[in-house]
């Protein structure tokens, strides 16, 4: 976790007048700094590191997060390290069904639902 705040400090802000909104397209792009941008929020960035294959990173992002989106994060993170019953606790906290898509395929709806919250008004 200190990885991610102990450093986020030091990341360049976009260039003036650059939105801050991303796509996924732009956010998988991101994937190949080593840090994350400054501008995610701590579900996105936890996403970002489950990417980048930190999976202990992304948790300590989401652990105790108590928001939706952080717990469905954690939901699919728990799903991920291969703990169903865990990752049905966290789905049903968010306020959704235990899903069984393909895990890509989840981390691809989390991000651009994320984004497009993150792109609303």
């Amino acid at each position: 976790m200190c990885v991610y705040y102990c450093t986020r400090a030091s990341i360049p802000p976009p260039p003036e007048g650059r939105d801050e909104q991303m796509t996924l397209h732009e956010f998988k792009a991101s994937l190949a700094a080593q840090l994350p941008p400054a501008a995610l929020d701590a579900p996105l960035a936890a996403l970002w590191w489950d990417a980048k294959g930190d999976w202990a990173a992304a948790h300590a992002l989401v652990d105790e997060l108590e928001t939706a989106d952080g717990m469905a994060v954690h939901a699919y993170l728990h799903r991920k390290e291969g703990n169903p019953t865990n990752a049905e606790y966290w789905y049903e906290r968010a306020g959704r069904g235990f899903h069984r898509p393909a895990l890509d395929s989840e981390w691809d709806a989390l991000v651009e639902g994320l984004l497009s919250h993150a792109r609303k008004p």
